[in-house]
Parts: C-alpha cells; structure tokens; sequence
C-alpha cells in the first residue's frame, strides 16, 4: 500500500510539472519567445525590421508608456521613446549617425528627452540587451553605442557570448558578472513585457520605431527617419511649432 502511494504522489508530482511547462510554453509563445530544453529563453519568431513610413499612428494619451533608460531633461516638452534591437542595422544607423546630432541640438537644450526601450529581433538580440543593461547612467549609452559599432562582429560570430564578455570587460564588469547579467531571467521577462506592451498597445512590431510625445500629442513612427525629417516632426510638438 506504502509503495502504491509513493507512486501515486510520484505521478502527481510529475503531472503538475508537465502542466507547469505547458502553461509556461504558451505565455512565452504568446510573447514571441520559446524555452529551450535547457531552460534557456530565446526568440521563437523574429520581429521584423520596421519600414520608413509616415507617422501615420495616433497613440491615445491615457496609454501609459513604459520607461526605459533616457538621457535629457525630465522637463523636456517632448518625449522621444525609441524602441531598438542591437541587431538592427537601421537602429546601428540612429544611434551612431542620427542621435549624435539630435543629442547636440535638442537633447543637451532641454529640448527633447529620449527613452530607449529594448525591442530585441532574436536571442543574440536580447543577450545584447541584457548585457547592456549591466551598466548605469550614461555609460549604458556608450555600452550601447559600442554594441551597435561591433554589431557586425558579434552578430556573424560563433562565439558571440564571448564576445560580450569582452565588451563588458573593457568597459569595467568582470566577465562574471557580464555572464550573471546575460543570464538574468528576470530582466528577461521584463524586456519581454515592454516588447509585447510596444506590440499589443503601440502598434509597433519592427524596429527601429519611435514614438513622440508632448501635450500636443502621441504618434508612432515607424522604420528610420533622417535627421531632418525626424526633427521637423519634433518641431511640430514643441510649443511654438519651433525649436
């Protein structure tokens, strides 16, 4: 009777577990991403690079956006949430070619704050996302700058985890922590959160995008504006319709 009971407990135990991972499989599903058979999370569907079109969606004023990290004024008139992946060539293109103007001309004035959202594309993606999210202030941007500099290297290379290690390394994070960091599942599910929150309420499904914000308005942006289309579209919420 004792043994009939063990396996009866056994089998319990065992039937619960395979619940477990069938809840857990959907609510990543759902997410885009699937766990692998180590435990590991990765994407399971790439989102797509966004097309340049025109901003051509409103976003309602009552949808709270979630904050990532930002550089600028808290008393910016205009909000500029970005939404990128470090795999993203058009992102690379922004952030090495677009924001270093942008920063200079309305950013360091007070004009425009910009918050980065991660929106990873793929699981080299959002390990890139995770080890960037190690580092604090200012020195996450340059982290991120460098990673979108390398991100040729990484993305063709076998061993790209090494490679982040070594990115985190010379910029002052042991390799063990950069490893703890690529391995933070919360930090995952949290990204995951803020991709799926851009996607269900946003409208957003490729990167880059971006959104603009003022007591203006809301609308999204969709694909890689050049430096002079982006800020006319800023000047259009700033008060004055000027810089």
């Amino acid at each position: 009777m004792k043994f009939e009971n063990f396996i009866k407990r056994i089998s319990a135990i065992a039937a619960a577990v395979v619940v477990f991972l069938l809840a857990s499989g959907i609510y990543l599903s759902s997410k885009g991403f699937v766990m692998n058979p180590d435990g590991s999370i990765v994407l399971m569907k790439s989102a797509n690079a966004a097309e340049r079109t025109a901003s051509d969606h409103k976003i309602a004023a009552d949808i709270l956006i979630p904050w990532g990290r930002s550089m600028g004024s808290n008393d910016a008139k205009v909000t500029l949430y970005e939404y990128s992946s470090y795999g993203c060539t058009h992102c690379a293109h922004f952030q090495l070619k677009t924001l270093p103007e942008l920063q200079k001309n309305y950013i360091d004035k007070g004009l425009v704050r910009l918050v980065f959202n991660d929106f990873p594309l793929d699981q080299r993606s959002m390990k890139a996302s995770l080890l960037a999210h190690c580092f604090k202030g200012q020195k996450f941007f340059r982290v991120s700058e460098q990673l979108f500099e390398k991100q040729r290297e990484w993305g063709l290379s076998s061993k790209p985890d090494e490679l982040f290690k070594k990115y985190a390394y010379l910029n002052g994070l042991s390799e063990e922590a950069a490893e703890k960091c690529m391995n933070d599942k919360a930090l995952a599910q949290e990204i995951m959160e803020g991709r799926q929150f851009a996607i269900a309420n946003l409208g957003i499904s490729g990167t880059p995008s971006f959104v603009i914000s003022s007591t203006k308005g809301r609308e999204v942006i969709y694909g890689a504006p050049d430096y002079e289309t982006l800020v006319g579209l800023i000047n259009t919420y700033l008060p004055g319709d000027k810089k």
